[in-house]
């Protein structure tokens, strides 16, 4: 919640403003100016709370909340929004994404979240490369998105391991220590592991002998790991960091349990589209979900049992659920809300909707 309240200067009424008109309000709190946003219906985010306050003011200064109730007063030349009852949430999260570390997603030039090594190199922090004057970082603050999280690519050249990646706010400061190893699975990564996804916990495996036993003789030195990827990856294998596997087939999701219980990782499962079929286990292995309730139709062979309902059949099971758009592009972070709105359409309450 740390980034949310520093970020709160962009505050967005769904439905009561234009984009523009919005971000120019949130450019004036952030130069130092005052807003006021009277008569909203505020959902405050914070674990006590069980209702959102109706009729309620929000008092924003120097880019903080400074008072939250009704009839608040303000200094003079405050921005007074009227929000005429309609929601007002704290900045919405943007997403995994490359929101700082694109430009445009035509022009490879302008991409920074993918290595081309073509080595396992788990210490590639795609943090190092994020602009925070970047043209989409703009975009998405007037879009209400606050905070998102940098997420590094696995690309062809590449390696199932994509790197490191971490949140950041939208407001300029420096993203957060990079604590978040992203790693492909499945039949997307088939091209990263020999063409095999049988192959890709064998590759893993290996990694963390290297990294436990960075001292062991192997046959022809044939390691996949550097020094440093060595010692970046132990630290995560003792528990300093969280592993999110992309993985979508609920018999790969399956694996994947079983392979974070017997390394004792934490781990957060990417994109699931299968993950339903597969909820009671997440749930007893308290392992979250990121999915993209837009995601239907499947894109391959991994996705033969996408649903509408996966969020919400993940969420009855008491899976923890977070929603993050499949798609990347840096322009389209906004679409979250979208996203949210479908889920609650197909079964997931309301409430958990916004708070994912």
């Amino acid at each position: 919640m740390n980034i949310l309240n520093r970020t709160l200067i962009s505050l967005f009424i769904a439905g009561s403003l234009q984009h523009g008109a919005l971000a120019d309000d949130a450019a004036a709190v952030m130069s130092g100016s005052t807003l006021l946003v009277r008569n909203a219906t505020v959902y405050t985010m914070t674990r006590d709370a069980t209702a959102p306050l109706k009729g309620t003011d929000v008092f924003v200064q120097d880019g903080r909340i400074a008072a939250i109730g009704q009839n608040l007063t303000a200094p003079t030349g405050t921005t007074v929004i009227d929000a005429k009852g309609r929601a007002l949430t704290p900045g919405v999260f943007g997403g995994l994404g490359h929101i700082g570390l694109e430009e445009i997603g035509i022009e490879q030039t302008t991409g920074d979240y993918a290595q081309r090594l073509g080595q396992m190199r788990p210490e590639f922090d795609v943090t190092l490369a994020y602009n925070p004057e970047s043209m989409t970082v703009g975009v998405n603050l007037a879009n209400g998105i606050t905070f998102t999280l940098l997420t590094p690519a696995s690309a062809s050249g590449g390696s199932l391991v994509a790197g490191l990646g971490a949140p950041t706010g939208l407001d300029g400061s420096a993203p957060l220590p990079a604590r978040i190893m992203f790693v492909d699975l499945g039949g997307d990564a088939n091209d990263l592991s020999g063409g095999s996804r049988a192959a890709q916990f064998m590759l893993l495996r290996q990694a963390i002998v290297e990294a436990r036993a960075p001292n062991l003789v192997m046959v022809h030195d044939e390691r996949l790991l550097s020094p440093s990827g060595r010692q970046v990856l132990l630290e995560f294998l003792k528990g300093d960091g969280v592993f999110v596997f992309d993985v979508d087939r609920a018999a790969d999701i399956r694996n994947t349990i079983k392979f974070a219980r017997e390394e004792k990782l934490n781990a957060v499962i990417r994109g699931g589209a299968e993950a339903w079929r597969v909820a009671d286990e997440l749930a007893a292995a308290r392992i979250p979900v990121i999915v993209d309730p837009l995601h239907n139709l499947p894109d391959s062979f991994d996705e033969v049992g996408s649903t509408l309902q996966n969020a919400a059949k993940l969420r009855a099971a008491g899976v923890t659920v977070a929603i993050s758009l499949g798609d990347t592009d840096v322009d389209d972070a906004g679409k979250t809300r979208q996203a949210a709105g479908n889920a609650v359409a197909h079964g997931m309450p309301w409430m958990d909707a916004l708070a994912s």
